[in-house]
């Protein structure tokens, strides 16, 4: 049997194991051993598993992604989310549609600390929802500005979405971090532009609530000194070269833990919850990575990448119109996966034919993130909708869907811009 024929079986095999539910770091580790097996030999193939295995859970380049999960699982405990949140609501809550605001610019305060979108959905779904029913905001609004909110984690750094990339690349993890800054202001912006827009054209639709004094608001921001200090040392030391992105991601840990204990916010059964859901989920983003290791080794001895290239480079549509298959290929991936198994997937295939088209890595990567981030909100999966109809279990997901369309239209204008003009990612990392 042909390489060309492997390959074919060994995608038809691995789509029918995801198809049956069996995770996606198991499935790509399963094909990738077995049709490098077939094609090379067991004998390879099976010291390949132990050499890969050990290699990843070993690098400490790698290490970036248990120190920041672990930072991000501190500041949950930490009750950082309900300051943040109280803190943008005492300046825009007594506006209209203010609360909607007011969540969009905690969410970005959170993400940017805690790195995850399904943390942040999680989280405000039980901070800001019942906040916006209060005040008799509509269930499709208020669910929709959490989803939407949510997606921030993907793009603010530190994001695990853009360490992946990096490592998967090898790319420069610290400038992937930083090329997300800009776009990621860009969406916040948007988001509440978004909401502005909402309100301006549907009047009645958006209430307003209680304005807040001027002692409240200061009262607000001394509330939230600590996650903006961690903030800002830990990427304005990546910025600066003072730390690379593994020692950032300790520094940050550190940091989140003795603010929490200092602040009376982390007990001993939060330190160690924290500690178990961090290396919970370190222990599962591993075993996708080793999979999606062994996966690549079967594709380099398929040729796969390569292969891809020259068809998708000899299709006579030119940079952008490659580009735009690509990123509706993640749009159609965005329904059936999630988005770190979209990027360990796809990336090393897709990666070559970015490189052949002459685009900037680290631009592409940012460009991702922004197409996963679509993935998290758009019908029918909507990674960030499932999440919040968990939490918020009388809202049907027709009503969530419909509160996150305009914010799907916003991303979908943000994502032509940045293709535009690919200087608003590229800006930061070339300064550093």
């Amino acid at each position: 049997m042909s390489s060309d024929s492997v390959a074919v079986i060994g995608f038809i095999v691995l789509f029918a194991l995801m198809l049956l539910r069996v995770p996606v770091g198991m499935a790509m580790g399963l094909v990738g051993v077995t049709g490098f097996g077939y094609l090379v030999g067991s004998g390879p193939a099976l010291k390949l598993i132990g050499q890969t295995s050990m290699r990843t859970v070993t690098d400490y380049t790698f290490g970036v992604i248990p120190m920041f999960l672990l930072m991000g699982a501190f500041v949950s405990a930490s009750g950082i989310s309900s300051e943040l949140f109280r803190a943008a609501n005492t300046f825009v809550g007594h506006r209209k549609g203010g609360l909607g605001v007011a969540t969009i610019a905690a969410c970005a305060g959170f993400a940017a600390i805690s790195g995850s979108s399904v943390a942040t959905a999680a989280t405000f779904s039980s901070v800001a929802y019942p906040e916006m029913r209060r005040y008799g905001y509509p269930q499709s609004f208020a669910t929709g500005v959490i989803a939407a909110g949510g997606t921030l984690g993907a793009m603010l750094p530190p994001s695990t979405v853009l360490a992946v990339y990096g490592i998967i690349t090898q790319q420069d993890i610290g400038k992937l971090f930083v090329a997300g800054i800009l776009p990621g202001l860009l969406a916040i912006s948007m988001h509440m532009l978004t909401i502005g827009v909402i309100g301006a054209v549907r009047p009645g639709f958006l209430p307003a609530g209680p304005k807040s004094r001027w002692q409240e608001r200061v009262q607000g921001l001394r509330d939230v000194w600590a996650p903006l200090l961690l903030f800002v040392f830990v990427v304005g030391g990546l910025y600066g070269g003072i730390f690379t992105p593994t020692e950032a991601g300790g520094v940050g840990a550190g940091g989140a833990f003795l603010l929490g204990v200092a602040r009376g916010r982390l007990s001993r059964a939060d330190i160690r919850a924290s500690l178990l859901q961090a290396t919970r989920t370190a222990a599962a983003v591993f075993t996708v990575l080793i999979g999606a290791l062994l996966f690549g080794y079967f594709l380099t001895v398929t040729q796969v990448p390569q292969k891809v290239t020259e068809f998708m480079t000899g299709l006579g549509l030119g940079p952008y119109g490659v580009l735009a298959l690509i990123m509706l290929m993640y749009l159609v991936l965005g329904c059936l996966m999630d988005a770190m198994a979209m990027i360990i997937l796809t990336v090393p295939i897709i990666f070559p034919v970015v490189t052949a088209l002459g685009f900037d890595p680290i631009w592409f990567g940012v460009i991702i993130v922004m197409t996963v981030e679509l993935g998290l909100i758009h019908p029918p999966v909507g990674m960030n909708v499932f999440v919040i109809k968990s939490v918020v279990k009388d809202v049907k997901f027709a009503t969530i869907f419909k509160g996150v369309i305009p914010f799907i239209a916003a991303d979908m204008v943000r994502l032509v811009i940045l293709i535009a003009f690919p200087l608003i990612a590229t800006y930061l990392p070339s300064r550093m």
